[in-house]
């Protein structure tokens, strides 16, 4: 005896409107799905639109090659320059102190937690590691200003009680849970296989590790990287409290520097009048922190797409 692939004549009817109400929920659920990604498009393209519109008023008075090539930024000076380099180079430094400590410290934690550490304590150990991803950055700041900077004074004699060193210490330490999380995601997903295959060439866990984990989940772990100094080069509360809010055009993290960020933050505290060429300058700083966040992130997606390895 076989049975009829097709309900019952009495339940065709029950069956096609369930059938109905099923496609049209799903059209419904796509739908929403659809406008909450319009909403952060729309959001993004508001954005830059609003960016780009008030900073065109700021480079109507000042010329893009003088915002480019001036080497002081003294806006709310009685004799203003707009050297945006300034900025950017305290940006960069604080940074670069950052990932110096966030790169090689993430990487060697994910490695641990991927490679070394058992269930049991991975499953204690990466919670207790992002954690730190859940402070507050101005708790950040004011462990450096306090705590650290403190503590460097006693190393470095004649440094400054504002600086990039400080800063940038206490900011690669705030980055480092996005390095050591991603990097560990990606290291954890290399099939086992791959493992095994090293092993049973008579590979060491070392080699295995250095030759072939690290090479298969190496756009993972760039990526990661490059999200962390996308991280650092927006990061506001820790620089501005702990750099200080002096624009100086320097190479040494032991004085009192500005960013990009923290100027952002002075300018918006009232230190300015509204729709004055100071006031607009901030408009000019944000878009470029927006163009130099935005070409790490492109640089970051050609990354994956360049050297993503797919297995079977």
């Amino acid at each position: 005896m076989t049975t009829s692939p097709f309900p019952p004549l009495a339940d065709a009817g029950l069956w096609r409107t369930t059938r109905t109400f099923s496609k049209w929920s799903q059209r419904l659920i796509v739908g929403l799905f659809g406008l909450f990604a319009l909403v952060s498009v729309l959001t993004t393209f508001g954005i830059v639109i609003t960016l780009v519109v008030d900073a065109a008023g700021f480079f109507n008075e000042v010329s893009l090659f003088t915002f480019l090539t001036d080497t002081r930024w003294t806006p709310l000076f009685v004799d203003p320059q707009f050297g945006i380099f300034v900025l950017v180079s305290g940006t960069l430094m604080t940074t670069a102190i950052a990932i110096s400590v966030a790169l090689p410290l993430g990487l060697l934690a994910a490695i641990c937690l991927s490679e070394y550490a058992s269930p049991g304590i991975r499953k204690w150990l990466k919670p207790a590691l992002e954690i730190l991803a859940g402070v507050p950055s101005v708790v950040y700041g004011y462990f450096a200003l306090l705590l650290v900077t403190p503590a460097l004074r006693a190393i470095i004699p004649g440094l400054s009680p504002f600086n990039a060193l400080s800063a940038g210490l206490v900011l690669g330490i705030s980055i480092l849970p996005l390095v050591a999380s991603l990097s560990e995601d990606a290291i954890y997903a290399v099939p086992d296989s791959l493992r095994q295959g090293s092993y049973g060439l008579g590979a060491t866990k070392r080699e295995t590790i250095v030759n072939v984990v690290l090479p298969a989940a190496l756009s993972g772990i760039v990526s990661s990287f490059i999200l962390a100094i996308s991280r650092a080069v927006g990061e506001t509360m820790i620089v501005t409290i702990a750099a200080g809010l002096n624009p100086t055009l320097t190479l040494n993290p032991t004085v009192p520097i500005a960013t990009m960020t923290a100027f952002i933050v002075q300018v918006s505290l009232g230190d300015a009048p509204a729709g004055s060429l100071a006031f607009k300058t901030i408009y000019a700083v944000g878009l470029s922190l927006f163009l130099i966040t935005l070409t790490l992130n492109i640089l970051s997606y050609w990354v994956v797409r360049r050297y993503r390895q797919k297995y079977e």
